[in-house]
């Protein structure tokens, strides 16, 4: 197995996530994880064998293994990654990622993005399926794009990168652009080509999508969840629910989900 599908249209269930040791006591594990997937960020050499298939382990890449995969590790010794086991639910399309991928310029704010949800696993699960969610989107986008199919332009991905790691915050157009080492006019016109919309309207969007999600799926109260989307005035984050997502954000908590990402 060189590739799997993934979908991110949900966050993931994190069922577990810490530091795994390993190649101490043999130099051999063998499992499945019949319902979970795995995924490891690799600090050493190794080898791993997914269902027949050998991939090379090395300081800095990261595997993505899907549920009833069999795999086997072969350790050179003392062997030490980060790791989650995931139930990620089939919402949204479907996204071919490799197994096993180098992570490049992206290893640091990976490594960041998983020790911070191993340090929130007691306290703050929440947090935790957040920070992985966000991990799981910048290993898909690992990949290199097909030819003929160029990526968005490095100034759009990085004023993407600053808009959702500052959600919460005030936000203004010239901040953006500023982060992203661009002139304003210059990233309004990148952003319109690469999303087919504006800046504001990519904010308002993601704000209430998250919203959205905190409403559904976490017990914060109500100005708790508008504060940690960047709209603190209730009476306008409730008419930003009710103009964006057509229920005011009480409705909207009392929506049931549904394994499968439906709403009723």
């Amino acid at each position: 197995m060189r590739e799997t599908e993934v979908h991110l249209g949900a966050p993931p269930g994190v069922v577990n996530a810490g530091v795994g040791v390993h190649g101490v006591a043999s130099r051999t594990d063998v499992f499945r994880l019949p319902e979970l997937w795995q995924l490891h960020l690799y600090q050493y050499d190794a080898e791993l064998i997914v269902d027949g298939t050998s991939h090379t382990v090395r300081p800095g890449r990261v595997s993505l293994v899907p549920p009833g995969a069999t795999v086997r590790y072969r350790y050179q010794g003392r062997s030490e990654h980060l790791y989650a086991h995931l139930r990620i639910a089939p919402a949204g399309p479907p996204r071919t990622v490799p197994v096993m991928q180098d992570a490049g310029p992206e290893l640091p704010t990976l490594t960041s993005l998983l020790l911070q949800a191993i340090a929130s696993v007691p306290g703050a699960p929440e947090r935790t399926r957040a920070e992985i969610w966000t991990a799981l989107w910048r290993i898909a986008h690992l990949t290199p794009d097909a030819p003929g199919q160029p990526g968005p332009h490095p100034a759009v991905t990085a004023a993407i990168a600053y808009i959702e790691a500052n959600l919460a915050a005030p936000l203004t157009v010239p901040a953006v652009a500023r982060a992203a080492g661009v002139s304003h006019n210059h990233l309004t016109r990148l952003f319109r080509t690469a999303t087919g919309g504006t800046v504001v309207a990519y904010v308002r969007r993601r704000r209430l999508d998250r919203a959205h999600h905190l409403l559904r799926a976490s017990t914060l109260s109500i100005p708790a969840v508008a504060a940690s989307v960047g709209i603190p005035d209730l009476q306008a984050f409730n008419k930003a629910c009710r103009r964006e997502l057509g229920a005011s954000p009480r409705a909207l908590r009392g929506e049931t989900v549904h394994p499968s990402g439906a709403t009723s």
